[in-house]
């Protein structure tokens, strides 16, 4: 791996956004993951290679970290912005067609339910890990859901609740998406979220942490 290469996946996985971000202190004053992403793409590095080689082990070592309760949220938050600040420059080359992406992951918060920090941190992850995110926000009701599905054929479904009383929700548009459709891939989390209550509404797949969802989807 280029020394670019090194250097960006170190600041990702530290949360180094840009040069000016004073996080984390021993990175200070120095190039973050915006000019290092920039510097490999003027140095003519793939923006496939920058993905492969730098940003996607640099968050399987945050979600792996996260995993083991080495670092909490406020990092993992951190990374997942130095990561973006990163995509941002490699957004248009997967939007040309010319760089391709492992495929489309469609995110929300069901119906009735505000609660987006946990959304947002699986959907870093998994883009950071190679795909597409269409993030539909919060408080979606399963039509959109549905119109979502139908604008992106194949795309793996991830449905976040965070609130008992909107796992209802979770759990009708569960139905419904099966009742239009064949085959789909149908993740499922939030705090009150179990396997059990996963495999009771005939969703495909639970886990408590984002990185569990992005090893789920490397396997399919």
């Amino acid at each position: 791996m280029s020394e670019i290469l090194q250097q960006l996946a170190h600041c990702v996985e530290f949360g180094k956004i840009d040069k000016i971000s004073p996080y984390p202190p021993d990175l200070k004053g120095q190039d973050g993951a915006d000019e290092l992403t920039k510097k490999a793409l003027d140095a003519c590095i793939k923006p496939g290679d920058i993905l492969e080689q730098a940003l996607i082990p640099a968050m399987a070592a945050v979600g792996d970290k996260f995993s083991r309760k080495v670092i909490y949220v406020p990092q993992m938050l951190m990374s997942a912005k130095a990561m973006s600040s990163s995509m941002k420059h490699l957004k248009p080359y997967f939007q040309s067609g010319e760089t391709k992406r492992k495929g489309k992951f469609i995110i929300g918060t069901v119906a009735g339910d505000l609660h987006d920090i946990g959304k947002n941190l699986v959907a870093m992850m998994i883009e950071g890990a190679g795909w597409e995110i269409i993030d539909l926000g919060v408080d979606v009701n399963t039509e959109k859901f549905l119109k979502a599905i139908n604008d992106n054929t194949g795309a793996v479904i991830g449905l976040s609740a965070l609130l008992t009383t909107t796992m209802e929700n979770m759990k009708k548009t569960v139905e419904a998406i099966r009742g239009n459709f064949n085959g789909l891939n149908i993740l499922v989390g939030g705090a009150p979220v179990t396997m059990d209550y996963c495999q009771k509404i005939n969703a495909d797949f639970y886990s408590p942490d984002p990185q569990g969802a992005v090893n789920y989807l490397n396997q399919l």
